[in-house]
Formats: C-alpha cells, sequence, structure tokens
C-alpha cells in the first residue's frame, strides 16, 4: 500500500473509530499486556498492531481451565447515564398532552441502563448461524446456532429447534465460540439458561476467553486472575456480565464453569461489542446500513413518547391532533395521533384508519415504528409527498403507539437485551390484552348451532355479553377505552403490531371447540389473506426467502402469512372482537424475530416496514363505499346493512349513512336493509385499481312507516300516499282471491280423481 493511500485509510479509520467509541474513554487490551486508553487521542498503533502483539505463550487452541475458587468473580455492573431533566414536559398547550401524569407526579424514569456498546445480533440474527461454535453439542436441535438469547424452543423436547445450546459433556472445556468477522472492543457477555417446558439448564458461573484468529486464545482477566463471571439462577432471566477490561478481538469464547446440578450446560447468549474499522476491508464502510429519513431513532420512554408526539403536532398543527382515549392502571394516558387534512371530525365518505402498537409492553419495535410513522408523515407531507398527501387527504388516520403504557416501563428501565422474553408483556394488572377482549366467536358459534335458521344469526356488530360487562369481569382499563374507542368511531381498517416472530396473522384467531390449533377462516378469508400479503411481501425482511426461522415456525412455507387459529388459538383477541363487534377488518404483524431490537437496530427495521406500513394503509380504499341515503329526504341513514351476497358478514352504515365495504375485485350483488325502509339491491363492480367503486343506495320508506310518521305528528294523509295504499289494498285482494281460486281448482281436481277410482 502506498504512504498516501495509508494515510486515507488511517482518516477514515479515526472517523469511523470516533464513531463508535468517543462518546466515553475505554481502558482496553489489545491482547499486548498493555491497557490503552481511548480518547481524543487513539493509539492507532498499539490498536491496529494487536496481532502481532499477541501474547505467543498461550498454547494453540489451549482453554484456560482454572477451578473458580482459584479466581475472582466479575460481578455484571451496569453502567448507568443520567439524562438531563425534561423541562418542556409540563407545557405543553394541548388539553390532552397537558397535565402531570401519575408517573410524573411520583417518579423520574428517566434513568434507564445504557450499554455502551451494542449487541453483536445473536438475537437479531444479524449474527449467522456459521458464526457460531461450539466444543460440542447433544444433537443438532441443541448445536450452536441455537445459542442464542431469548430463542423460543417448540412444544417437544428433541426436536429441531429446541431452547439453548447444550453441550454434550459436562467438564470444564466446553465452550460457544463467536466469530464477530472483524476487530471487535468486546464489552460484555449477556446470558440465558434453556427455554424449555420440560428441562431446566443453566449455567451459573462461566469464563471468556478471547482470540484474533481462533487459534489462539487469551482469558479475560480481572487483574492478575482470571475472571469468573456469575451466570444464571433461573432459565429466563438475562443476566449481564461486564469484561473488567473492554478488549480488542475477533473472536470471544464462552466457557462455562459451573451449572445447575440437576442439569447440564446449556445456555443462550448474546455479547456486546463495539465493531471497529477493518486494516483488511478499507471499503467497510459501504456496508454500514442504516436510514436516509431523519428520525428520530431510539427508544422512548413515557414522557419522551409525549415529548416526541407533542413535537410533531407543532410541526404539522394542520394535519395533527392528539387526543387520548382513557389511562392505564397506573394512570398513564393512551394517547392517539390522528393525521387527516380536517383533524378531529369524521368526513363523509373518508374511511378512518388505525394502527395499535404496545398492546405487550415489551414488544417495543412496533412502538418506536409508530413514533416513526408520525414524524415521516409530518415531514413528508410539509416536502409534498403526493403519496403521503393523497393518504392524508383521502383517510383519517390514528396512531396509538403504547396501548400498554406500563408494561413498556417496566421493560424500558430493564433495557433492550436485559427484560427478557416476557418482562413488560403484561399490564400492572398481570393481564395479558391480548386476551382480554370479549370472545364473540363462541357466542355466534353455539347461536349457529342451535338455530335452524341460519339468517336470523347475527354474524355482525355481536354485542357484549352480560358477563363481560359486569363489575367482576377482570378486563383491564387499558381494553376498555380501546373498546370505547372502536365503539366512537367508525373504523375501516387496523393492523396491532406486535414482535418476537416474523408473520402476519389474520382472524379467526379463536378456533372452534377449543382446538389448540386449527385453520378457522372467516367469511372474508380471501381478503384478509390479501392484506396479510400486503405486508408481508412489502416487508423487506419477510420478503426475503434466504432469511433465518426466528425460532422453531417456518412461516415462510406459507408466504410468511398465517390464520391465527392455525397457528395457536386466542380467544378474546382483539383481531376478531374487531371484526365480529365493528365493521373493522384487523390483522396482527409479528415485525421481528427480536421483540425489543437494541436501538442501533432501529434504522434498518424501519427500512424493513417504511414501505409495508405506507401500503397496508392503502388498503382502505379498496371494496366499495357510498352513502345510504333517505329518498325523500336525502339524509343519511345510520345504522342500515350492507349485505354482500355469498359473504356471510355484514357490515352497518356509520351515523351520517356512510359504509364501507373491503372487497377483493369481482362482481357482487349488494343489497342494503334499513329499519322502516323498502330493501335496495344493486349490482356493484370492484376493480383492481386500488380505489373503492362508489355504489351509494337511496332507499324509500314502507307505507306503515310513513304512515306513523304522518299520523304521530298530526298530519293528513296526503292524495299520493291515499292512492298507493288503495292500490296496494287492491293488490293484496287479487292476490287473496286468486289464491283461493287455485286452492279451490285443486280440490275440484282431488275429488274428480277419487271418483275416477
Amino acid at each position: 500500500m502506498h504512504n498516501g493511500a495509508q494515510m486515507a485509510w488511517v482518516g477514515v479509520s479515526f472517523c469511523f473509530l470516533l464513531i463508535f467509541i468517543v462518546r466515553t474513554s475505554y481502558c482496553f487490551t489489545v491482547f499486548n499486556n498493555e491497557s490503552v486508553t481511548v480518547s481524543n487521542n487513539l493509539n492507532f498503533t498499539a490498536l491496529f498492531n494487536y496481532t502481532t502483539n499477541f501474547n505467543s505463550t498461550v498454547s494453540a487452541g489451549s482453554t484456560p481451565t482454572a477451578s473458580a475458587k482459584q479466581t475472582t468473580t466479575a460481578k455484571p455492573v451496569v453502567p448507568t447515564k443520567k439524562r438531563p431533566k425534561d423541562t418542556a414536559d409540563a407545557g405543553f398547550s394541548d388539553e390532552d398532552m397537558g397535565g402531570t401524569d401519575k408517573d410524573l407526579e411520583t417518579k423520574d424514569k428517566d434513568k434507564t441502563q445504557e450499554l455502551e456498546c451494542p449487541p453483536l445480533g445473536l438475537e437479531s440474527l444479524r449474527v449467522e448461524d456459521t458464526q457460531l461454535q461450539a466444543s460440542s453439542y447433544q444433537r443438532m436441535g441443541l448445536g450452536p446456532h441455537r445459542g442464542r438469547l431469548n430463542i423460543q424452543s417448540g412444544i417437544e423436547d428433541g426436536d429441531l429447534y429446541d431452547g439453548a445450546w447444550c453441550a454434550q459433556y459436562e467438564d470444564l472445556d466446553q465452550w460457544l465460540e463467536v466469530d464477530a468477522r472483524r476487530p471487535t472492543l468486546f464489552t460484555g457477555v449477556i446470558l440465558q439458561g434453556r427455554n424449555s417446558i420440560w428441562s431446566w439448564d443453566w449455567v451459573h458461573t462461566y469464563k471468556v476467553q478471547l482470540s484474533n484468529d481462533s487459534v489462539y486464545w487469551k482469558p479475560c482477566m480481572n487483574g492478575t486472575e482470571e475472571a469468573v463471571f456469575e451466570g444464571n439462577q433461573d432459565p429466563e432471566t438475562p443476566v449481564l456480565g461486564l469484561l473488567p477490561v473492554p478488549t480488542v478481538a475477533r473472536y470471544i469464547r464462552i466457557n462455562p464453569q459451573t451449572w445447575y446440578e440437576n442439569g447440564t450446560i446449556c445456555l443462550r447468549a448474546e455479547v456486546l461489542g463495539c465493531p471497529l474499522p477493518d486494516p483488511n476491508n478499507i471499503y467497510m464502510w459501504e456496508t454500514v446500513q442504516g436510514s436516509k429519513d431523519d428520525l428520530d431513532f431510539r427508544h422512548h420512554n413515557y414522557k419522551e413518547m409525549r415529548k416526541l408526539m407533542k413535537s410533531v403536532s407543532d410541526e404539522c398543527p394542520d394535519i395533527t391532533r392528539i387526543y387520548s382515549i382513557g389511562k392505564s392502571y397506573e394512570g398513564l394516558k393512551l394517547y392517539v395521533m390522528e393525521f387527516s387534512d380536517n383533524p378531529g371530525k369524521h368526513e363523509l365518505g373518508e374511511p378512518e384508519f388505525r394502527y395499535v402498537a404496545g398492546m405487550h409492553g415489551n414488544e417495543a419495535l412496533g412502538r418506536e415504528l409508530v413514533l416513526n410513522l408520525m414524524q415521516y408523515l409530518c415531514q413528508q407531507y410539509k416536502r409534498g409527498n403526493q403519496r403521503v398527501v393523497r393518504l392524508v387527504k383521502d383517510t383519517r388516520i390514528h396512531l396509538l403507539p403504547s396501548m400498554n403504557p406500563d408494561g413498556h416501563e417496566g421493560a424500558y428501565e430493564k433495557g433492550s437485551e436485559l427484560a427478557g422474553w416476557a418482562m413488560g408483556r403484561y399490564t400492572y394488572e398481570w393481564i395479558d390484552l391480548n386476551s382480554n377482549f370479549a370472545d364473540l366467536n363462541n357466542i355466534m358459534w353455539d347461536a349457529q348451532e342451535m338455530e335452524q335458521d341460519k339468517s336470523k344469526i347475527s354474524n355482525h356488530y355481536i354485542p357484549l355479553p352480560e358477563y363481560y360487562t359486569s363489575e367482576e369481569a377482570m378486563v383491564a382499563p387499558e381494553t376498555r377505552a380501546v373498546i370505547n374507542w372502536m365503539q366512537d368511531i367508525p373504523f375501516v381498517l387496523s393492523a396491532n403490531l406486535h414482535g418476537g416472530e416474523l408473520v402476519v396473522t389474520y382472524p379467526f384467531d379463536c378456533t372452534r371447540d377449543w382446538a389448540p390449533r386449527e385453520h378457522t377462516p372467516t367469511p372474508d378469508d380471501s381478503f384478509f389473506r390479501w392484506l396479510a400479503a400486503v405486508y408481508a411481501s412489502t416487508n423487506q425482511v419477510m420478503a426475503n426467502p434466504d432469511r433465518r426461522i426466528c425460532h422453531y415456525e417456518d412461516f415462510q412455507r406459507h408466504n410468511n402469512i398465517i390464520n391465527g387459529g392455525d397457528w395457536h388459538t386466542v380467544p378474546g383477541s382483539m383481531n376478531d372482537f374487531s371484526y365480529l363487534h365493528t365493521n373493522c377488518f384487523e390483522v396482527t404483524v409479528e415485525l421481528s424475530c427480536d421483540k425489543f431490537p437494541h436501538a442501533s437496530e432501529l434504522p434498518i427495521e424501519w427500512e424493513n416496514n417504511k414501505e409495508s406500513l405506507l401500503v397496508y394503509m392503502e388498503q382502505v380504499h379498496r371494496g366499495i363505499k357510498g352513502v345510504v341515503r333517505d329518498k325523500d329526504t336525502n339524509a343519511g341513514i345510520a345504522n342500515a346493512i350492507i349485505k354482500v351476497e355469498d359473504l356471510d358478514h355484514h357490515i352497518r352504515t356509520a351515523d351520517d349513512g356512510d359504509y364501507w365495504r373491503l372487497l377483493n375485485p369481482g362482481e357482487y350483488k349488494v343489497t342494503v336493509v334499513a329499519e322502516g325502509y323498502i330493501p335496495s339491491v344493486r349490482r356493484c363492480h370492484v376493480g383492481s385499481e386500488p380505489r373503492a367503486t362508489i355504489c351509494d343506495f337511496y332507499l324509500s320508506k314502507m307505507l306503515k312507516q310513513r304512515l306513523r310518521e304522518i299520523l304521530a305528528n298530526g298530519g293528513k294523509i296526503p292524495k299520493d300516499l291515499q292512492l298507493r295504499l288503495r292500490a296496494l289494498r287492491l293488490r293484496k285482494l287479487r292476490a287473496t282471491t286468486k289464491a283461493i281460486n287455485q286452492r279451490r281448482a285443486r280440490q275440484r281436481k282431488a275429488r274428480a280423481l277419487r271418483r275416477s277410482f
């Protein structure tokens, strides 16, 4: 390499080192028995020549195995940082954003655990299976590729997708190795036990070794002694062990020392490290992933979420409105941001759409994507992005970023990697909101079994059962708030955003006869499959045919969509309730394998989901729409029933008489029925274009209804109505006479037939 090229490379390397580690001064080891302090004066000679200064006294392939009694223990200590006090929070001018919430009155939750270096990506799958090696493993289902933080196993032990890496032998020479594929400043390890219904396995203590070439290994030292780290005391709680001295290397090994006495050596892990410029790859920076959108890519607690929403509203006051639909058990408001060219008002013929995130508080990605979407819609609308302008002008969009703020606060305090798989999933009352809605499915199915005439069974707007509305019912305040929200606004389409998998599920979520897993479609199954496929096919990770499965389910064979009941039954889901109690079609999007990805992953996750979030919203403009009006007064008719032939699911008109019926392309016979009106029938054609076909209906009142209204008002019956009544009586008389004559003819024929015998 020429001198000029060397100088240029060093300059670029300097920039990247600043990006990764200039925030704080580290004292770290570079395998030459000396400590190097990283500050504004970086020691590049020591950093990039560490491979030649490696301690040659360590033998090839050796693994230090000093006993726990002979070493000291490096306890996991998590560094904390104090953020500046929030002074703007109390100054919100909006009525719904003003005031003080319970958590802001009692304690400051700005303190949170921050890991100085991000995870390498064992949990998020950024680390590939080929980067994981092990000394031994019991079988393929417990191989090193399963040693990932929070990985979930199948129902049965012994399948190909078990819940940890488990060594074949129980001795001190077992290890799990991670290849970072580039020089990395390793700062810590997070450990978990085995995920299993039937087996209890975890590691109590472990050592760490590091290497540049996977041949020569050096132990992690705690002063003059080999460091021993505290591991787990149960299978699920993640435990962080920070290296006493952050160390630059390419490979890292986790070497178990003691383990649960009734179990064996099994673990799931994440490794923390700051990637450094690779001297062998001067084009490394070209592969750095991120987003070009200028958004606030970080995790937001409740207070920070309020501030962000307020800032977006201030930036786009003409198209946004912030309102609250209720409070959590701990008194945190459930904030919604509305986007519309007329905020706060339902416009005739304009469909209502919603995104709901954070039903499970620890599934934080959905929350951040919804907050990103708020910022994106505002920015792009101001820039004149025609796609966004059209969405905002033609749709009333409602964004609820946190349905379970109490749960999220608990997970947020623990932090991205330390919250585990379940911390924050439930509400403060330990309620799973995902199954807290009224089970209307079985009410409908039970009625179908008992009633002979299927047309008499309600297949829509099924009312809440009495047991669900009683004071003793275990219904979370968050659930009640969302139900009231659904009843107040005529939503047409929705999606609720979850995490922990990569798949889109659609109703029904509950199976008949409580089967644990059974395909249970709705009458609108074809359109639901379309909705799910729209999101999945435009999601950059789901659409990748080479992606690794998250845990144990291979959803790619279903094109990354699945009927909810065919995955696992969930009585009382929001999807099913939304479909059976309101007009709204709703699906669940499982956004990523990692429920709570590190903040460094958020720009990538935004890019993975941005197009999906936009194109899914656009589906609210498919099918047919229109207004059902009184033919005489031209007034809209509320609660008119819209029936589509061969689809055993009806919808109803909103207060102004407008309706939206989501349908796939085709020709449909549509019947509109309203109390006191003569039913109207017409054919409506739905094209493949992403816009709804307008099908308006004008209904005439039945004569009895008109007579009641006239007589109730003390008026006289007009002549035209008298003539219609006279004509109606005459038709009934003729019909009655005809029926009598036909009966007489049949009787005469029967008597003649008897006489002939």
